[in-house]
């Protein structure tokens, strides 16, 4: 059986043993955390920090998690919303002018985090998301797919540079440099959007999933979307310098399990944690107001949004491209989140899945 490292509640032991399952399936590196009320009753890791698995998965490895990055960047946009910087509800024009041309003067913020602006796909080439005034002035000139906020298709690259361009009007900060004041500073959270040379050993680089290549490209995970109409993501560019050093806020951001289950339960535990307020409960509770309830045009597959989280049940969250995951409960207090470097094919790729099952095991013992 694979050697897991950290700690772990013995209620919670589900949780690493599903873990050590699938390193034993041949996955090569990953880490678990299970937060409630703000502290972690699992906090695990194993496995290696490399595709040749010479570099063991330590304490503090970090790798991309690709779109779970959006929930740190529509944590920034409600911390802004509830100290009243933000209006959810104006029009995107009213932060960022040049954004209210080509039939986008109705595009209200909200619609930004719901993935209801109708500006899906990426069109530019992959070397653009690397610079941020060339990646927002194309997206300040398209035209919306579909009138604004009467369809949900998912902004898989987009979406980070809208809502951090309406950040950066508001604050003067780029999204990675307001989240690491506001968010991860105060929390002392290893997550980072824009990762600084510094930390470049401590990262997992991706490893594709099995028969697949660095050419291994984003793909939906629903069967009946039809292909994304935008420039290709593949792993060997996730896996690039530029990549890291750039700020994507909807794919580039860098953390463990740890990290992600830190910050994220902010949102399950009221908007305090560990003695630092960053929302009220009424701005926690905005994070699951449906803004969208029906098939999602790029996923093809039903979806609810809520204002930048994916709605499921009484819990909300979301998964990155790869398998990592987060999960928030606000009733039981609860934040679970799986960080990996070993993708899957999004089809049968249930590790998050199961890892959060296995948490609501050891909750029930928990409570008891």
């Amino acid at each position: 059986m694979a050697d897991i490292q950290g700690s772990y509640d013995d209620l919670f032991t589900a949780v690493p043993s599903a873990l050590a399952g699938f390193l034993d399936d041949g996955d090569v590196g990953a880490s678990v955390a299970v937060f409630v009320d703000g502290e972690p009753v699992v906090d695990v890791w194993g496995g290696c920090a490399d595709a040749d698995r010479t570099i063991p998965w330590q304490r503090d490895t970090i790798t991309n998690v690709f779109s779970v990055t959006k929930t740190m960047t529509a944590l920034c946009a409600l911390v802004l919303a509830d100290r009243g910087d933000l209006d959810l509800a104006a029009p995107v024009g009213r932060y960022w002018p040049e954004f209210a041309a080509a039939g986008k003067e109705n595009v209200l913020v909200r619609h930004l985090l719901a993935h209801t602006a109708g500006l899906p796909d990426w069109d530019g080439p992959i070397e653009e998301v690397y610079d941020w005034p060339a990646a927002t002035a194309r997206l300040a000139a398209q035209a919306p797919q579909w009138e604004p906020g009467t369809a949900a298709g998912y902004h898989s690259l987009t979406q980070g540079f809208l809502v951090g361009e309406v950040v950066r009007r508001i604050t003067g900060r780029s999204l990675g440099g307001f989240f690491a004041e506001e968010v991860a500073g105060p929390l002392g959270a290893d997550f980072h959007i824009g990762l600084p040379a510094e930390h470049d050993h401590r990262v997992a680089l991706t490893v594709p999933p099995p028969s697949q290549d660095e050419d291994y490209a984003a793909s939906a995970p629903g069967g009946s979307a039809s292909p994304a109409a935008g420039t290709t993501v593949r792993v060997r560019d996730g896996n690039s310098v530029a990549w890291r050093r750039a700020q994507i806020p909807a794919a580039s951001g860098f953390g463990n399990a740890r990290s992600v289950a830190l910050v994220q339960s902010v949102l399950a535990c009221g908007g305090a944690v560990r003695g630092v307020r960053l929302l009220s409960q009424a701005g926690c509770d905005r994070a699951r107001e449906e803004q969208f309830n029906g098939e999602d045009r790029l996923l093809g597959m039903p979806v609810r949004w809520g204002l930048g989280y994916g709605l499921f049940g009484n819990t909300f969250g979301w998964g990155g491209w790869g398998g990592s995951i987060v999960m928030i409960d606000p009733e039981e207090r609860m934040a679970v989140a799986y960080v990996t470097d070993q993708m899957r094919e999004p089809a049968g790729d249930n590790r998050g899945l199961e890892l959060v099952m296995a948490a609501y095991d050891g909750l029930k013992g928990l409570r008891a």
